[in-house]
């Protein structure tokens, strides 16, 4: 076996998972190639300083993965491997909405019957997320996590820390990039701030002449400082007027544009069209509206709602391609305005 296989005594990680993960690995690569032969126990055990049973337990695993097979008499040999065979995904989303159907539908669009799917929803609670890894951890060949947790450097430390024991040719990070946590991973993501930006530039011809930009965000809103930060950036550098707000005004002046970052309809929205209704004002010709994310429900309301958005089929497509190319990356996805009568 002319590979180097090392362990790491001062991690938390059992030694046979280490050593699963790295031959897991060497084999899926085709470092070790079918038919090639491994170390038996004995010797195994002497070269690496560890316990015979500690083999035992990881050639076991090996054995029931169908990585290696034993030969009488001879000792173990690397498995030819079934690329028929599907692999499995866990999807470790933070909640369920209709954009978290978007991007899931595409995921599972795209994989069709070459790969089986198990969605959980971990409610960026830490406990939670982290009863899910210990409960499957050696039962995914992927794992695609939407890292949505509070934003605050003690949460933020915990689960990077927690993300790490998934090996990382096994990680696909999906809608937000936990940047803190280094490795060559695969990521499908927004940049929020950035985005923002970008997506408001492809208006700036109307928002030009706007009398002003006001954003309604919610202050439990995740993301809603760093989408902030990223429209006052665009309104200083064009010299657009902005006001932040976290509840629709008393009153409207015609002209105003709306920024709703909390795009859901039962907030922010309605209350917006009932208070330009009363004060004799018509959506896309008085005032005019733009949306924080996109779905199909969009092109209706109010004869058409304009959004800003990722694209979450295009997230879900990317990371189904990563999986069934056995090959993982970091994206950036694509984010637009999508012009409609509401702007």
């Amino acid at each position: 076996m002319g590979v180097e296989i090392l362990i790491d005594t001062a991690s938390k990680t059992p030694i046979y998972k280490q050593l699963v993960e790295q031959f897991e690995d060497l084999i899926r690569s085709g470092k070790l190639r079918a038919g090639e032969q491994i170390a038996s126990m004995n010797d195994f055990s002497a070269q690496i300083g560890i316990s015979k049973e500690t083999v035992k337990k990881t050639y076991g695993i090996l054995r029931e993965k169908g990585l290696i097979i034993p030969q009488q008499g001879k000792g173990f040999y690397v498995a030819e491997l079934d690329k028929n065979v599907k692999p499995k995904v866990l999807v470790l989303f933070d909640k369920l909405s209709v954009y978290k159907e978007i991007l899931f539908n595409s995921l599972a669009e795209k994989l069709g019957e070459n790969a089986e799917l198990t969605i959980l929803t971990h409610n960026q609670n830490l406990e939670l997320f982290s009863y899910f890894l210990d409960s499957y951890l050696d039962r995914f060949d992927y794992y695609v996590i939407a890292p949505h947790f509070p934003l605050d450097e003690k949460t933020q430390a915990a689960a990077a820390k927690l993300i790490s024991r998934v090996p990382n040719r096994k990680l696909i990070m999906i809608d937000h990039w936990l940047q803190r946590y280094t490795g060559n991973y695969g990521v499908v993501y927004q940049d929020f701030e950035n985005d923002v930006y970008e997506g408001l530039k492809q208006g700036l011809d109307k928002l030009k002449s706007t009398s002003m930009l006001n954003v309604l965000t919610l202050p439990a809103s995740l993301y809603g400082k760093s989408i902030c930060r990223g429209v006052e950036r665009f309104c200083m550098e064009f010299s657009i007027p902005v006001t932040f707000m976290t509840a629709t005004p008393d009153s409207i002046s015609p002209n105003e544009t709306f920024l709703i970052v909390n795009s859901q309809l039962d907030w922010g929205l309605a209350s917006l069209a009932r208070k330009a209704k009363e004060n004799g004002l018509k959506i896309g010709k008085d005032i005019f509206i733009i949306s924080y994310n996109e779905f199909d429900l969009n092109e209706v309301v109010l004869d058409g709602l304009t959004t800003i958005s990722t694209d979450f089929k295009q997230m879900g497509y990317t990371a189904a391609n990563m999986i069934l190319n056995r090959k993982i990356w970091k994206v950036h996805c694509d984010f637009n305005m999508t012009r409609r009568n509401s702007f």
